[in-house]
């Protein structure tokens, strides 16, 4: 059985006041923290969230902003309970896009995300939810291209303008759009906002 909305959000409460505390930069996904920006005067921030509802939490007392070392990339948000070391809870793709689910059936290689209207060449990632599986040829956390869109639907390349990645086994998901966002010298990077889903 599911937990009810109020669970859900008494859930996410918890976190966002016992783990989800320090926020830092990273210039890959990891599942475990790594790819973390250093260097410079780089350093993770302490951050605030506002109160649940509807099985998701967003920041609060935005922007919050990072110093960035020099030949650096910025493409996820990851989230801590410590300003050093500590535990990892997880990661959002920079951006503050929309997530949107999509089901993808093998015999197309096509993906549908209802809601959904990206453009060509467009940067996304996608990842499995509760009791679905991506569809074989897609990892979680990878940077694809959105190739050949029509509405809600499109496939995926590895590569800008590539082929279409071929999917060998049916899957579902989420999928995001991503910025990466490149500093050749020393800057600011600035969160404005971000929300945390449970799903």
């Amino acid at each position: 059985m599911p937990f009810v909305t109020y669970s859900s959000d008494y859930m996410l409460a918890q976190w966002a006041t016992n783990h989800g505390t320090y926020a830092s930069l990273h210039s890959a996904y990891s599942a475990s923290g790594a790819n973390e920006l250093a260097g410079g005067s780089y350093g993770r921030l302490a951050i605030t969230w506002g109160s649940p509802s509807g099985e998701s939490v967003s920041l609060a007392g935005t922007p919050y902003t990072f110093n960035v070392p020099a030949s650096s990339t910025v493409a996820w948000i990851g989230f801590w309970d410590a300003s050093s070391s500590g535990n990892f809870s997880g990661m959002l793709p920079n951006g503050g896009a929309t997530a949107y689910a999509f089901a993808a059936p093998s015999s197309t290689g096509v993906l549908l995300a209802p809601g959904s209207s990206y453009t060509a060449n467009q940067q996304v990632v996608v990842f499995p939810t509760g009791g679905a599986t991506l569809p074989t040829g897609l990892t979680a956390g990878t940077v694809y291209y959105v190739k050949s869109p029509t509405a809600d639907s499109f496939s995926l390349s590895a590569t800008s303008g590539g082929t279409a990645i071929t999917l060998t086994a049916d899957g579902a998901g989420i999928i995001q759009a991503i910025t990466q966002e490149a500093f050749s010298g020393a800057g600011t990077f600035a969160v404005n906002s971000g929300t945390w889903n449970l799903v």
